[in-house]
């Protein structure tokens, strides 16, 4: 099911993110929009960047262009959640 709202939109980032990186549904609970991602989470490699942007891609039935992948939409997760809401919500 794609999501229809920015609620929905965060909840999908953080279910990719639990899944993607083997985090704690707990652990992710807790990022706010400030939460660093990229360069702060061990498990949140360039190799992971790719499994994340792919299940992005799939549960919000978007396609995310290798050109539209900088540092500043993975720095953290309000970011991130912004890039998905941007894609999904158009």
């Amino acid at each position: 099911m794609i999501p229809e709202g920015r609620h929905e939109i965060e909840h999908t980032v953080r279910a990719v993110l639990a899944d993607v990186l083997g985090l704690t549904p707990e652990r992710v609970a807790g990022f706010t929009a400030d939460t660093p991602l990229f360069g702060a989470l061990p498990e949140l490699d360039s190799m992971a960047v790719a499994g994340v942007l792919t299940e992005l891609e799939d549960r919000l039935g978007v396609l995310i262009e290798d050109d539209e992948v900088d540092g500043e939409m993975l720095e953290s997760f309000g970011s991130l959640v912004a890039f998905a809401a941007g894609k999904a919500l158009v």
